[in-house]
């Protein structure tokens, strides 16, 4: 894909959702932290549902870990691997506490050093929390920079690297949100809906659909 062909994909997602931001919710660089560690492998909509209920009792590291994980678990036993993510969640908690005065840091070492927080979750906390021009790249944005040939790569990581490389400065703290909402609702897994898409006179895409 050429240059001017996916400056003109950018300008669109721009044009079309000027201030995108993730669809979980949160008030806090904390709650963003834990609700990104509980969306693993879950929907976004199942971890609003978990802590909609948790953190109007527990939205601090101090008082998720008063809860103990078997208290966690409670809250969150609706969302996909909430065994392990309960354990995780509350070593993250201490650790947050022990090394970095109960606050989220602003570093991407310390943050991958956290139980359960690989590459993909630091960088949505220092996009969404703190403004990184990072991109997270999930299953919806491998699939999207691929299918329509704006960033090829064989994995995820391979992605990451071509769209931090191609994608101009003035796009990438918002691109990451405007791919994975492209995917989740029209460049969708089984069937795109190339009809529904605002850019598919530009994708590259061959097995276009109706």
């Amino acid at each position: 894909m050429n240059k001017t062909k996916r400056l003109e994909i950018l300008t669109r997602l721009r044009d079309n959702n000027p201030n995108p931001t993730t669809e979980l919710e949160f008030s806090s660089p904390f709650e963003l932290l834990i609700a990104v560690l509980l969306s693993a492998q879950a929907t976004d909509v199942s971890v609003n549902k978990a802590t909609a209920k948790l953190y109007p009792v527990a939205n601090t590291p101090e008082a998720i870990l008063a809860l103990g994980v078997e208290g966690l678990k409670e809250y969150i036993k609706t969302i996909g691997l909430f065994n392990t993510k309960a354990e995780n969640t509350i070593k993250t908690c201490q650790m947050l506490v022990d090394l970095h005065n109960s606050e989220v840091p602003e570093d991407r070492a310390a943050l991958e050093a956290l139980p359960g927080v690989g590459r993909k979750t630091a960088n949505v906390v220092l996009n969404t929390a703190f403004g990184w021009p990072t991109i997270a790249v999930d299953t919806h944005i491998y699939r999207v920079s691929n299918r329509t040939k704006l960033a090829m790569g064989k994995t995820v990581d391979d992605v990451e690297q071509k769209l931090l490389k191609v994608v101009p400065k003035e796009f990438k703290v918002d691109v990451h949100h405007w791919l994975i909402l492209h995917g989740r609702y029209i460049c969708v897994a089984r069937k795109p809906k190339c009809g529904a898409c605002l850019i598919e006179d530009l994708c590259e895409f061959k097995d276009k659909t109706d």
